[in-house]
């Protein structure tokens, strides 16, 4: 089944264009020694995606009336240690992935050792991002706090958690419970992460706008894998720029493949209300956050 396109909503396309040109300016020359290792960085981060991370950085924080270049270093944060945990993930050692994004996955173009190196030096750079950031208008320790949500997003607690336990589910069949505890580590802790990050960064400290936006952070991030898990069953390699089918080839654990089709589009459904419903009451500023929620709900890729 081929799937047919969907219109992004205009904050997608117009923020992602802003983080790719602040990301490219982040990001280490291609004719800076080692030039090897600086090649495969830029690739796995210019290479193309959505960057919904750094989209959510931006939405957040403009949602609360923040500058944009207040928000510049942790939307770049983000998608870098997204990019990162894609590099990693696609190993042989990990997922063994050939595609990623249209394109051939970084260890297939540069070699596993420079691959590994480049994730390495990624997930550094991120933190190095955010700590020269000098165009962020908070205090101290509201500084150490952002670095700190996204320390914890990549850790043990968050997408390395996760794709521990990813790897240990490998032909086993989950229960719904440990399903959502894996994916809650591996995939929504950094999309969580994005939003808070955005917050923080606007100077909100406002304990029912954080907590609106933190379950709404959890809510998306969540519904982001059932719909990963839906593509990929209904899905062609082209559109996906991934090869599809290949977590049920490899005996991983998904939504369809444990709740069944209806139940996980009905799982979807319930939480983009829960996501929208968190955010209708503070206003026409979330306006951009809600048609991200429906869009992440409704993507074909």
């Amino acid at each position: 089944m081929t799937l047919r396109p969907l219109d992004p909503p205009p904050a997608l396309i117009a923020y992602s264009a802003r983080a790719d040109i602040f990301l490219a300016r982040a990001l280490p020359p291609e004719d800076q020694p080692p030039q090897e290792l600086h090649r495969a960085m830029r690739y796995a981060v210019l290479g193309g995606g959505k960057r919904l991370r750094p989209v959510l950085v931006y939405a957040t924080g403009t949602a609360l009336a923040a500058p944009l270049e207040t928000l510049d270093a942790a939307a770049a944060a983000v998608e870098i240690i997204h990019a990162y945990s894609l590099v990693h993930d696609d190993l042989p050692a990990m997922d063994d992935d050939s595609l990623r994004r249209g394109q051939p996955t970084c260890h297939v173009a540069f070699g596993e050792a420079m691959a590994i190196l480049a994730g390495d030096a990624l997930q550094a750079l991120a933190f190095e991002v955010l700590a020269a950031d000098s165009a962020l208008k908070a205090d101290s320790s509201t500084h150490v706090e952002i670095l700190q949500i996204l320390a914890t997003a990549c850790g043990s607690y968050g997408m390395a958690g996760g794709q521990a336990l990813d790897l240990a589910a490998v032909g086993q069949r989950l229960t719904p419970d440990e399903l959502e505890r894996m994916h809650v580590h591996k995939t929504g802790a950094l999309i969580r992460a994005s939003v808070r990050l955005g917050a923080l960064a606007a100077g909100c400290r406002d304990k029912a706008m954080l907590a609106a936006l933190d379950h709404y952070g959890h809510c998306i991030g969540l519904a982001f894998q059932i719909r990963d898990d839906i593509i990929d069953v209904e899905g062609d390699s082209a559109t996906l720029g991934k090869t599809a089918g290949k977590d049920a080839a490899n005996g991983k654990p998904t939504y369809p493949a444990i709740l069944g089709m209806q139940a996980s589009r009905a799982k979807l459904a319930e939480l983009t209300d829960a996501a929208v419903a968190a955010l209708q009451p503070h206003g026409a500023c979330m306006t951009e956050l809600i048609a991200l929620a429906r869009y992440v709900a409704e993507r074909e890729s």
